[in-house]
């Protein structure tokens, strides 16, 4: 019966450490522009996006040039950091050039879900 616990036990550990984020700064210095970006936006507050899309983009570029860490895909990271930058750059530029609420609400929508695209690579 303790080999069956130690046994349960070691494979817990295993499936929690497996699961664990990957540190990446420039993974957490995106998410704190997005989220106070995007929470406000699905409250109807357009405001911050159309103040900090410059800043958003300049930290998609940044997370992008940055090194991938070990335990994350470098391809598929590369490949979905470069749709962030696309498309990041893409919105400060409509947002620049006068955009609707309604086409800032569907660009930061896909953006956030790049992001998480993102986020899903971050665990190992």
């Amino acid at each position: 019966m303790k080999k069956i616990l130690i046994i349960i036990a070691l494979f817990a550990a295993n499936f929690s450490f497996a699961q664990a984020p990957v540190e990446w700064k420039e993974k957490d210095d995106f998410h704190k522009v997005m989220s106070t970006t995007f929470h406000p936006m699905e409250d109807g507050n357009f405001n911050p996006i159309k103040e900090k899309s410059q800043e958003m983009y300049e930290k998609a570029v940044a997370w992008q040039k940055s090194k991938v860490p070990a335990g994350v895909d470098k391809k598929k990271a590369s490949k979905t950091l470069k749709k962030l930058v696309k498309e990041t750059k893409a919105l400060n530029d409509k947002i620049k050039a006068g955009a609707t609420d309604e086409v800032i609400k569907t660009d930061l929508t896909r953006l956030h879900d790049i992001f998480h695209e993102l986020v899903g690579l971050c665990r190992h």
